[in-house]
């Protein structure tokens, strides 16, 4: 078997959990926010070890996310943050999924499931929804100006009832952005209008991982964190000077270690092509190694002859470009290394480090993208 794995921390993970839960509000709940297979780390094993310390609440995106948790024992509540689509609504209710809704079509979509799954019976379940409300993303939910026609919707149901309500911050990480501070005013006005027509809902919620940290007036009844649950968070910002500013953050800890173990080690004299294109020119005897690991397992091509590797303790540079389903090292400087090595491509060994920041700066991108990008062709590891 290909020696190329990623190791997911469950011990790292649900200290995590525990930094935040500690931190927020104690009557503020957790929701796990496990979409996109839990940002690459898998979701039904990370969704298993945060029940395990008392996580009850799960984010996921679509309906299919929901279903593979709730088939593989996942017993708390569900959140579809993107809601759902047509012929997707009897699973919801069958499966007791938790809908975000902002359209009247929702509603008719959802009741009409609920009639046919339990329609005739003495005491009927009903459904709950939680509704999005678009306060300045951009992207989905209800204009707050369209909530009263909506409220009334719901409150004619028969089935579904209003149990959430909530919005997605766009810029949490920029201090004093006055985007974030409209998003916060738009918000109240939308628990206003929903109080105002006749609904109350029990979860009120907006908080994301930046914004737990930096405002704990989005903390609400319940928050929702994603990249600080695998040990990672953007960089805070200031909105007047766009430069770096210092905000407290949690002692979490990168949950996922990538590794691989070199393939083979060549000696090649000064002046030698390597990899596609001639990428890379040897400037003296170097000592190459490659590693079975290319971009279809999630590496870059950005990293070609920029990203760096974990060899015994030290770091070796990438050379060429990196291919489909190989990349080179040099490892002249390393005495002793050889067929078998093991190499870590993002993660730690002995005091040296490589953070998912370090590739995605790399890239041009976040660290969310690098850690989503490990292809399901790289098994994952689970260790304590």
């Amino acid at each position: 078997m290909r020696p190329t794995w990623a190791e997911v921390s469950l011990s790292a993970l649900q200290h995590n959990y525990r930094c935040i839960e500690d931190f927020v509000d104690p009557l503020a709940l957790v929701c796990a926010v496990v979409k996109a297979d839990a940002y690459g780390h898998g979701a039904v094993e990370c969704a298993r070890a945060l029940q395990q310390v008392g996580c009850g609440w799960f984010g996921v995106s679509s309906p299919d996310e929901g279903l593979v948790l709730r088939s593989q024992g996942i017993t708390g509540r569900i959140l579809l943050m993107s809601g759902f689509w047509r012929g997707d609504e009897v699973a919801i209710v069958e499966h007791d999924l938790t809908p975000a809704v902002w359209d009247w079509n929702h509603i008719e979509l959802l009741e009409a499931a609920a009639h046919k799954c339990y329609g005739g019976r003495l005491r009927t379940p009903r459904v709950p929804v939680h509704l999005k409300v678009d306060t300045g993303m951009g992207r989905l939910g209800l204009p707050v100006s369209e909530i009263a026609p909506f409220a009334a919707t719901i409150r004619s149901a028969e089935y579904v009832y209003l149990e959430g309500l909530f919005t997605h911050l766009a810029s949490a990480e920029v201090m004093g952005a006055p985007d974030t501070e409209a998003q916060l005013s738009r918000f109240e006005d939308a628990i206003s209008a929903v109080i105002e027509n006749g609904l109350s809902p029990t979860f009120c919620h907006m908080a994301n991982s930046a914004a737990i940290v930096s405002r704990d007036a989005t903390w609400r009844s319940l928050v929702r964190p994603g990249i600080s649950l695998y040990g990672y968070y953007l960089p805070f910002t200031s909105a007047i000077t766009r430069k770096p500013e210092s905000v407290f953050e949690l002692p979490i800890k990168p949950v996922l270690t990538w590794k691989t173990r070199i393939h083979a080690v060549r000696d090649f004299p000064a002046k030698s092509p390597i990899g596609y294109n001639a990428a890379y020119i040897t400037a003296a005897p170097a000592r190459i190694a490659v590693l079975p690991v290319g971009y279809a397992d999630g590496l870059s091509r950005h990293l070609s002859s920029r990203g760096r590797v974990i060899v015994r303790n030290d770091y070796a540079p990438i050379v060429g470009n990196v291919s489909m389903d190989m990349t080179m090292i040099d490892v002249t400087g390393i005495p002793g290394t050889d067929v078998g090595d093991e190499v870590v491509l993002l993660g730690a060994s002995g005091e040296r480090r490589i953070s998912a920041w370090e590739h995605a700066n790399l890239a041009h991108t976040i660290p969310y993208e690098t850690l989503c990008n490990i292809s399901k062709r790289v098994p994952r590891k689970y260790v304590e």
